[in-house]
């Protein structure tokens, strides 16, 4: 037995081990996490199966695509080949039809495994916001507590797992982002400008994932910013050039086979699906969509504009207030409208020109509301919604008293479906302003690497808000992609305080 020089036992240290230390726990709790988001989208399976109006035809040309080779639509008793869908969903479910069968059930199951592998990728990435000590047994405890609360915080999230039950583009495209955000994350580290597997990974990540949504390239815009930004100076803008080579080889590869065959089969230079998913004949009312702009906030309102165009009416009393400046533009809006209806819901010549004059004075009339208010306020919206549209609810709450009365199961389901949505978003926003009052206090706590990692988070989350902010349907689905940056920035309040304090000890 040791003795020490007085001949006395020293005494044995209080063990002060944390559970998140022990691996054997952190996969018990992990598999759990997993378990519970399993069940979370199993829920919505079962009590809420929908289908969208997408869906059809994803699953149109998946069909066609198999049976026939041709990807298109049948025209005239012939599969016409199209460019108005990107191929990369319809791919995945002939890929699922062909693996297991062809039904929505296979589907579903493949979106939900696809789905929890983003909430493991969304875990990662807020690993990747920890920093670093000299104590290594304590930083393996302090990233697996953060891994484990963003693994948690994603799994038991019903925002991106309702749309499992779907057959509709957000899961695989969250999942390709992730991936994405993840690799591009490690490019931040010290020394990772000099190795070239995060770019090439990041890269391939967000060129699979524009094949499913042909704006994920937004991604790579917002790299483009904090590395321009990081290496700004002249002698580092080697290693710039080297990033954005590599980061574009690896975008480039997965859309080659789609550019050579739009080449090919329709004669046209189209890396991307159309802005308005149209053929080269099809009129594209972009007046209208113009007019929209300048008033257009709540995602209902798409339903009787946009939407309706060539195929209902449309009917003044549906428009908001805001629609109307005054007393003569309604007026001339209604004379449209009823030139619209009566051309059988066919778009008269010259009909959108006139919206689009519309547009213009409005714009000059009000330039403060139409390029400021009304994008803040749709990106307000597009984060703050119930997103309750692939359920059996209205999503109204005015006038309170009526609503909780009339529709109780419909208001409760908003209201704490809404403060579901606020509760992430504060987390995720107080993740965020601990990470900037560390990188700016004093010492300096946060190592630049963190720094630069969340600098390209949020200017990912910045960069897609502001483009869906002014197109003409702003669909709160749009931001789910957004959402692993979300689990990640709510995991950082779980950092230990002490390993903030304590970094390079």
């Amino acid at each position: 037995m040791n003795r020490s020089h007085t001949g006395e036992v020293p005494k044995q240290p209080v063990s002060t081990t944390h559970w998140a230390e022990h691996p054997r726990w952190n996969w018990a709790i992990a598999a759990l996490a997993l378990i519970a988001g399993v069940l979370v989208r199993l829920y919505f399976v079962i009590h809420f199966p929908t289908t969208t109006g997408d869906g059809p035809i994803y699953e149109s040309l998946a069909h066609n695509w198999m049976a026939h080779g041709v990807y298109g639509y049948p025209v005239e008793g012939i599969i016409k080949p199209l460019d108005i869908r990107m191929p990369g969903y319809p791919g995945f479910i002939l890929i699922i039809s062909w693996l297991f069968r062809r039904d929505q059930q296979s589907l579903m199951l493949a979106q939900i495994a696809m789905d929890m592998g983003t909430c493991v990728l969304a875990a990662l990435l807020a690993g990747r916001l920890v920093p670093n000590t000299s104590d290594v047994t304590f930083n393996a405890s302090a990233r697996s507590r953060v891994q484990l609360a963003g693994l948690w915080l994603a799994a038991l999230c019903p925002f991106i797992g309702n749309y499992a039950v779907a057959p509709m583009t957000e899961i695989p495209a969250t999942f390709f982002t992730a991936a994405a955000l993840l690799a591009f994350a490690g490019c931040f580290a010290a020394g990772a400008e000099k190795r070239w597997a995060p770019w090439i990974l990041g890269g391939l990540a967000a060129g699979f994932g524009t094949l499913i949504r042909p704006e994920t390239p937004l991604l790579l815009i917002a790299l483009t910013i904090v590395c321009v930004w990081r290496w700004r100076r002249p002698a580092d803008w080697r290693v710039l050039l080297r990033a954005g080579a590599l980061t574009a080889a690896g975008f480039l590869l997965p859309l080659l086979p789609w550019i050579l065959r739009n080449a090919i089969t329709l004669h046209e230079f189209q890396p991307l699906a159309p802005r308005y998913a149209n053929e080269n004949a099809e009129v594209v009312p972009t007046g209208f969509y113009d007019w929209t702009k300048t008033w257009l906030i709540r995602y209902g309102d798409v339903y009787v504009t946009n939407w309706k165009l060539d195929s209902e009416p449309l009917v003044l009393g549906e428009m908001p207030a805001s629609a109307f400046d005054n007393d003569a533009e309604r007026e001339r809006i209604k004379k449209l409208f009823q030139e619209y209806d009566q051309n059988c819901c066919d778009i008269p010549p010259g009909w959108d020109a006139q919206f689009e004059q519309l547009a213009h004075e409005r714009a000059r009339r009000h330039p403060i509301r139409t390029y400021l208010w009304i994008p803040l306020a749709r990106s307000f919206v597009l984060w703050l919604t119930p997103r309750i549209e692939l359920l059996p609810y209205s999503g109204k709450l005015w006038p309170l008293g009526e609503m909780h009365r009339d529709e109780p199961d419909d208001f409760d389901a908003t209201v704490e479906l809404g403060l579901l949505g606020l509760l992430y978003a504060a987390l995720a926003f107080a993740g965020f302003t601990r990470i900037v009052r560390y990188a700016r206090g004093r010492a300096r706590t946060l190592p630049a690497e963190q720094v630069w990692i969340a600098a390209f988070l949020a200017m990912f989350c910045v960069v897609r808000t502001g483009y869906f902010a002014h197109i003409e349907t702003p669909e709160p689905r749009y931001m789910l992609e957004c959402f692993p940056v979300v689990f990640a920035f709510a995991a950082f309040l779980f950092v230990p305080r002490k390993l903030l304090q304590r970094r390079g000890a």
